[in-house]
């Protein structure tokens, strides 16, 4: 290989896909990663080596030489450039298999423990339009395409749509996005077109001012659909004739909010959301269940799959009505809510105090009296003391963030010693790492991958524990 750390390979083949989407290749015994969007196991492609380590390097792609038969057309107009829907040129089936074989791996490579036979991955029904919340950037600072940018043209460089990868101030303009039913697209439309005809300005993410900075459109299968625009000047009465044009030609609406953000990040959740029409929260529905949704509010994008991995949660619990059931990260309850008429009794502990505010009164709303939701830091809350004062669990569910259980979260459950543990994990290399530790007690019984978001390398895993008998 040359010595150089940045240098051209003419002609080489993809193998197959590597961790997090990537592809790799080998070059003289070496791997190479391979990082965007449009390359496919089997492509011959010209690569642009541009880091080298000593057992690995990346590079990027410059030139597909000859696609791979594993090809399928991409059905997005914005493929390969916006930071979504990557593997959209894959067949959907061969999706699923690469999903289960990064489940596979990780858990047996990392994990080094016993698994049963990795159940077959439970695909997603809708693989276009299926997500029930999308966020909409404003941006001075438009990403022109490679094509838009050999024409010379005079674009308006204002642009509302997704941020570039690895761009924080570029935002690439969307003209129509597969990932949310209508009328999210005519919303974002909508709204550029008017935000361009009043001369408003889009915010600059360098300097940090302009009037126009995020819109999130949420949307459910009662119908409800919720807009919230963050505004980052305090004009009242152009923030007031963009809510009414908004108002006024999407009477669907049913909670319509605003933000004043004039912070230098577009996080909300320190700040006070104004509802300017409608309800301050949107309904979803599951079995004879209704989840309240505020704009704050977690909830999982994929509605329809969310029912199906709670469904398997549930039944990996394996509830009689007599189960003192935690629920660790709970977020807003709605996994707790889900089981609790099948236990006795269900204890939610989850950091975020507005999302556990969230939880409790979603079982208000329904009617469930046999739980109670913590906040708290669970490496500090979940302790011997507070166990002993509200009951050692029979079983435990827990659904961490991608960064998993801390070691003292899964010592503390070693401690307790459930008979059951269901363990829902959206990243399974942290996942692996957490049940190698409580493999000391526990035997893997099932393993079943979900695929909540199709066209991408992400994926769910269940894992359902036994306490070893001694």
């Amino acid at each position: 290989m040359a010595k150089n750390k940045t240098f051209i390979i003419e002609n080489i083949e993809v193998e197959n896909f590597a961790a997090e989407g990537k592809c790799f290749a080998r070059h003289n015994g070496q791997i190479i990663f391979i990082e965007g969007s449009n390359v496919s196991p089997g492509d011959k492609v010209k690569l642009w080596v541009n880091n080298r380590k000593k057992n690995y390097a990346e590079a990027n792609v410059l030139q597909l030489i000859e696609p791979s038969p594993l090809r399928i057309a991409p059905f997005c107009q914005h493929f390969g450039v916006c930071g979504g829907c990557k593997w959209q040129h894959i067949p959907y089936e061969k999706q699923l298999d690469l999903k289960w074989q990064q489940v596979n791996d990780q858990l047996r490579r990392i994990g080094k423990i016993t698994l049963p036979v990795i159940n077959p991955i439970l695909g997603s029904e809708n693989i276009q339009f299926y997500r029930n919340k999308l966020e909409y950037t404003f941006s001075n600072s438009r990403w022109f395409t490679r094509e838009e940018a050999d024409k010379g043209e005079d674009l308006n460089k204002n642009a509302l749509g997704f941020h570039v990868p690895k761009r924080f101030e570029k935002v690439l303009p969307i003209e129509k996005c597969y990932l949310q039913k209508d009328p999210s697209n005519e919303i974002r439309l909508a709204l550029r077109d008017f935000a361009n005809q009043n001369q408003y300005s889009y915010y600059d993410h360098v300097a940090h001012q302009g009037f126009l900075r995020n819109v999130m459109i949420r949307s459910t299968s009662t119908g409800d659909l919720m807009v919230m625009v963050q505004f980052a000047q305090k004009n009242e009465e152009a923030i007031e004739a963009v809510l009414k044009h908004l108002q006024t030609n999407f009477p669907e609406i049913t909670s319509l909010n605003y933000i004043l953000n004039q912070k230098r990040n577009d996080t909300f959740y320190d700040l006070e959301v104004s509802t300017f029409y409608g309800k301050p929260f949107i309904e979803e529905k599951m079995e004879d269940l209704i989840f309240r949704i505020g704009p704050k509010s977690f909830y999982q994008t994929n509605s329809e799959q969310a029912y199906e991995l709670y469904k398997l949660t549930r039944e990996y619990a394996d509830l009689s009505g007599n189960e003192l059931v935690y629920d660790l990260y709970t977020g807003t309850g709605t996994i707790a809510n889900f089981v609790a008429k099948k236990a006795k009794r269900v204890i939610g502990i989850e950091y975020v105090e507005d999302a556990v505010e969230d939880a409790k009164i979603n079982s208000q709303v329904n009617g469930i009296t046999n739980t109670e939701f913590f906040a708290g830091d669970m490496r500090k809350f979940l302790t011997g003391e507070f166990i002993a004062s509200k009951g050692n669990p029979d079983v435990i569910i827990t659904d961490p963030p991608r960064a998993g259980m801390d070691e003292p979260v899964t010592n503390t459950i070693l401690e307790v010693a459930p008979k059951r543990i269901v363990y829902v994990s959206c990243n399974p290399a942290t996942q692996a790492r957490d049940l190698a530790i409580l493999s000391a007690k526990y035997d893997i019984v099932t393993v079943q991958p979900v695929d909540m978001f199709p066209h991408t390398h992400h994926v769910e895993n269940i894992a359902k524990l036994e306490l070893r008998e001694i």
